[in-house]
């Protein structure tokens, strides 16, 4: 047997721990001396004593632990009880790092306030494209919903022109509007340029779109567009896209409409991306 520093060394916990493991009913000694009250452990406890541990920085409280281990469920029950629990924490953690990105992208864009932006804006003509696309709906234009909706349409949409065997002929490129019925939902375009003959039929292209799995559309030209290159991540746009806003507004312009966003450079490092902002406008 352990005395209970011993036991408290070899679980890699506290005695005071143990001892209120003890107190609550959670974990109590193979024996305690009568005389001295001083707890003695079996070896064999340290499996109770793992499980107990293991469930508590999942997040259960250790009432839900005793409930638990007192239903003694197998190993491979525990394993995907643990399982299932440890994917809820890792999408809270994913949750918790979006917002926390979210929240710098608005420092930043406060820290700005005030200062004309130092990146170069263009007005410039946008030709019309011939794109592939999938569409959604985000809650809101807001960076928090509109990234879950745009990146998995993206993937999906690219799995399905490589099942159809069109290959892209130039950047992806996503636009937006509002929503039928209105409360702020906005229709997510995701879309990949493709040649002029995708999706115009038989003798004249390859005929692809519907009956793959996707949309063929000719997306317009936009006639004056205000243009600024953003570098890094979407869910840091915001301080780029209020740069460009402020730009409008002091050139005597006006928004027309949602800007779209034209990927130049998608690497695996999203650090590294490069996308460019058009934003219709006209004159005030």
């Amino acid at each position: 047997m352990f005395t209970i520093g011993d036991f408290a060394r070899h679980g890699r916990v506290s005695v005071r721990m143990l001892r209120h493991y003890d107190t609550i009913g959670l974990l109590r000694p193979a024996r305690t001396d009568p005389v001295s009250g001083y707890r003695f452990y079996e070896a064999g406890q340290l499996a109770r004593l793992n499980r107990v541990i293991a469930l508590k920085d999942l997040g259960f409280t250790l009432e839900q632990v005793r409930t638990i281990l007192d239903e003694r469920p197998g190993t491979e029950e525990l394993r995907g009880m643990l399982g299932l629990r440890r994917a809820e924490l890792e999408d809270a953690v994913a949750a918790a790092t979006a917002r926390l990105a979210r929240v710098e992208a608005r420092l930043r864009t406060i820290e700005s306030e005030g200062h004309m932006p130092t990146e170069d804006i263009v007005v410039k003509s946008i030709p019309p494209v011939r794109v592939a696309e999938l569409t959604g709906i985000a809650d809101s234009f807001g960076p928090e919903h509109i990234g879950p909706v745009v990146q998995p349409l993206y993937d999906e949409l690219c799995r399905r022109l490589e099942r159809a065997g069109v290959e892209a002929a130039g950047p992806g490129i996503a636009w937006y509007e509002d929503a039928p019925g209105g409360g702020g939902a906005v229709v997510v375009h995701a879309g990949i340029t493709v040649a002029a003959g995708v999706g115009a039929g038989a003798g004249t292209g390859t005929g692809a779109g519907a009956e793959d799995g996707f949309e063929t559309v000719d997306l317009p030209g936009i006639e004056q567009a205000a243009t600024i290159v953003h570098r890094g991540p979407m869910d840091r746009v915001m301080p780029t896209a209020q740069a460009l806003a402020r730009w409008i507004d002091t050139g005597g312009y006006r928004s027309a409409g949602y800007a779209r966003e034209l990927y130049l450079e998608c690497p695996r490092d999203r650090e590294k991306w490069v996308t460019e902002l058009q934003e219709p406008i006209t004159r005030a």
